[in-house]
């Protein structure tokens, strides 16, 4: 059973930064695709940004040139700056081997104005 565990969110001021990480139970490198999604009250669940194993990235467009994914041997990590109030929203790292997803429990963003 894979599992996989956010830390870094929190309450955060508009223009403000914060930095969310994942740890998984297994080698990071094990997992085709790792990734980032939020879902803020009321909205589906959306993606944030992956990372394939071969280290290529993608964001969603509300967030290019604001947030960037990285990772190192042990974590998968989103970088979050330049916050605004529409990025409030739990944050759920996420991993696919195959056609099999994994998820984490979720971290809470809240951005006030």
């Amino acid at each position: 059973q894979v599992q996989l565990v956010e830390s870094g969110g929190g309450l955060v001021q508009a223009g403000g930064s914060l930095r969310l990480s994942c740890a998984a139970s297994r080698s990071i490198f094990s997992f085709n695709v790792m990734g980032w999604y939020r879902r803020a009250p009321g909205n589906q669940r959306e993606l944030v940004a992956h990372i394939t194993a071969g280290g290529n990235t993608n964001y969603a467009d509300s967030v290019k040139g604001r947030f960037t994914i990285s990772r190192d041997d042990a974590m998968v990590y989103l970088q979050m700056n330049s916050l605004n109030p529409e990025d409030t929203a739990v944050y759920y790292c996420s991993a696919r081997t195959g056609l099999t997803w994994y998820w984490g429990q979720g971290t809470q963003v809240t951005v006030s104005s």
